[in-house]
């Protein structure tokens, strides 16, 4: 009788390991909860955590893909030149126990030259890095509104938002707590205070004129800001 009451709960157990929920778009779990369900959706390519709800995008269009590529290869351009980075696109990425979050694509300075996040054993990002950028259609989205509030909170310096349906790019840094918008030049290039040298030619990028976008980006890594920015890293 014994052993089989010992089966049984076993069998109760390996069942009920087997039927581990699926995420569902709205759900309200812990960081741990959605963890574990992500894990055992390998079919499911992005869902984050937003204020403890499941968030899971639509499929991707053609348009956001396009954009997230180029912003990814604008930021390798960076990270090439610039020893202490690193690129990433759609990383899990740990902010709190509310909020776990895959950005379109980040740049982050590394722990041993005195970056504010770190990868831990499970391969996921902790903590927030100093650049996210976030592909959103308006400024309807919740990348523009609830996002943008998070990354505030949780201390990432600088977010940059594309929004294409609305042919804008928005580029904040992190001012006393505030988001303030980075000014753009006459020629529309806005320049990162946290990364020196880099630089976004915002009219070419929106006009297609990759380039030209290259061409400042290239000027931005030239400037003596840039270099003084290597030294300071390289003496860490």
């Amino acid at each position: 009788m014994v052993a089989a009451t010992v089966q049984a709960t076993m069998a109760a157990q390996a069942g009920g390991a087997q039927k581990t929920p699926r995420l569902e778009n709205g759900d309200h779990l812990t960081r741990a909860e959605f963890e574990r369900r992500y894990a055992a959706m390998p079919d499911v390519k992005k869902a984050e955590l937003i204020e403890g709800m499941v968030i899971m995008p639509s499929p991707v269009s053609n348009t956001h893909s396009k954009a997230n590529s180029v912003m990814v290869w604008w930021l390798v351009g960076y990270a090439a030149a610039t020893p202490g980075t690193e690129v990433g696109e759609n990383a899990t990425v740990r902010l709190d126990l509310d909020n776990e979050v895959q950005p379109d694509a980040h740049l982050r300075l590394l722990e041993k030259v005195g970056g504010a996040s770190h990868v831990g054993i499970e391969g996921y990002i902790t903590g927030a890095p100093e650049l996210i950028v976030e592909i959103a259609l308006t400024t309807a989205s919740y990348d523009y509104h609830v996002k943008r509030r998070i990354y505030r909170r949780s201390g990432v310096h600088e977010y940059l938002i594309w929004r294409v349906d609305d042919g804008a790019i928005d580029w904040f840094s992190l001012e006393e707590g505030e988001y303030v918008a980075l000014p753009a030049d006459d020629a529309g290039v806005i320049r990162s205070k946290v990364f020196p040298g880099l630089w976004l030619a915002t009219k070419a990028l929106l006009a297609g004129d990759l380039a030209a976008v290259l061409a400042t980006l290239q000027q931005g890594l030239q400037s003596e800001a840039h270099a003084g920015f290597i030294a300071t890293l390289r003496s860490k």
